[in-house]
């Protein structure tokens, strides 16, 4: 979701809070004197207060261009409430969950500098992917499987093509060409290609013949549990045995960072999900009105949109440390998220169908599958080199423009429309497939 959901680009600064004193510091250090005294000098600062430095933490987060948005919470919320129509319901949480991001992604930040190296990343890797996972989660409960499937990919699409297209495109307005740390980039890229494999195996295992519905779902959930365990131990391998190969450069924390406690930083971790919850709700629940009376295809909607929600302040992010020339930390973000949601947001999303008794399973369908795959063997034949240019940001961009062209043009074929599955042990369930 937001740069927090980077584990390559911000292990530097989580693994820095815990070397670094959280106590304000007055600006500049104090000047020797022979004779302490218990004013303070001229040209010196007074301690502020706690209470002041929370403030001025939560302003620094809040003070933001994007955060403007955020007068869409609330109009979202009556929009659902009220039952203003879809479009109206759609569009004014859709508004909504884009500052929300944001703010998710700096509260993590926030709490992941106060604790050490493995559980900042844990933070990182669980809150960095909260929007997609809350949408996931009412997804699944209103039975759209299809749209779970597609946001999902296009999650993995944005960050890999768009987001970090646009990277490479900013790198190359002031260097010619810009140089990563292609040995860290190679292992998320090989993470993705075991996701790849993962998701295209299951939905060919759908096609062979007498193959049921239920042994799809029993091979899903084996699979499921497998990639997460996969996870798990990247994260292992990336924070702890093998952190050196995915060093990079040095990001400072800023002023909000520093300064929120972890007691006000998990409060507005909180309270932000909580909004992300109610606005994905009402988002969740619009699609089909949407898609009916406006004609909007579902593909377009899972594919494109959605992912714009949950990775708006990715973008951003990953536009600005490229145009810094801070190439491993745009990485970190665009690859990084890819693999996290490949890896981790994918298989909860099977868990959770299996929690509520729903049949989410990784048969993703041909088409997503086909583009998962591709991409993936595109991206690694771009980031191979460890150094990148404004051409090869305008190839993978432009391979996200086809792809949203041909979403935008799938038709709804009756065999896409709303049917019945049977759970097991239980009475049918509509769902999306």
């Amino acid at each position: 979701m937001s740069s927090s959901s980077s584990l390559v680009g911000r292990r530097n600064s989580t693994g820095r809070a815990n070397s670094s004193s959280n106590v304000y510091n007055p600006k500049g250090p104090r000047e020797s004197k022979p004779l302490p005294s218990s004013e303070p000098s001229s040209g010196q600062s007074a301690p502020k207060s706690w209470i002041r430095i929370q403030m001025d933490g939560l302003k620094e987060i809040f003070i933001q261009p994007i955060n403007i948005l955020l007068v869409f919470v609330p109009l979202g919320i009556c929009a659902g409430e009220m039952e203003w129509g879809p479009m109206s319901t759609f569009s004014t949480n859709f508004m909504a969950i884009v500052p929300l991001a944001a703010v998710l992604g700096a509260a993590t930040e926030c709490l992941a500098a106060h604790t050490g190296q493995m559980i900042g990343g844990l933070l990182n890797a669980t809150f960095g992917n909260a929007v997609e996972m809350i949408v996931t989660i009412n997804a699944i409960r209103a039975g759209l499987v299809s749209v779970v499937q597609q946001s999902l990919i296009g999650s993995i699409l944005s960050n890999l093509l768009l987001v970090l297209g646009m990277a490479f495109i900013a790198s190359g307005l002031v260097n010619k060409a810009s140089s990563f740390n292609a040995t860290g980039a190679g292992t998320n890229v090989s993470c993705l290609v075991l996701s790849s494999l993962a998701l295209t195996l299951p939905t060919v295992f759908s096609y062979i013949p007498d193959t049921t519905p239920e042994a799809s779902v029993k091979l899903s959930r084996v699979v499921a549990l497998v990639m997460a365990m996969v996870y798990v131990a990247f994260l292992w391998f990336q924070l702890r045995t093998h952190a050196d190969l995915f060093a990079a450069e040095e990001e400072e924390l800023d002023e909000a960072e520093q300064a929120l406690s972890p007691s006000v930083s998990a409060a507005l971790l909180f309270a932000t999900t909580c909004a992300v919850a109610f606005c994905s709700e009402y988002l969740v629940a619009s699609i089909e009105g949407v898609s009916d009376q406006y004609g909007v295809p579902y593909s377009f909607i899972g594919l494109i949109l959605l992912p714009i929600v949950g990775n708006a302040a990715e973008h951003t992010t990953a536009v600005t440390v490229a145009y810094k020339d801070k190439m491993d930390l745009a990485l970190g973000v665009a690859v990084g998220s890819s693999t996290q949601i490949a890896l981790f947001v994918v298989p909860f999303s099977v868990i959770v169908g299996w929690c509520y008794g729903v049949d989410m399973t990784l048969n993703f369908q041909v088409f997503d599958t086909t583009v998962f795959l591709l991409s993936v063997f595109i991206a690694s034949g771009i980031l191979g080199d460890g150094r990148a240019n404004w051409f090869e940001g305008l190839m993978l961009c432009s391979t996200y423009a086809i792809v949203a062209i041909i979403t935008w043009y799938i038709p709804v074929a009756p065999s896409a429309e709303p049917r019945m599955l049977r759970p097991f042990g239980g009475p049918p369930a509509s769902v999306f497939v």
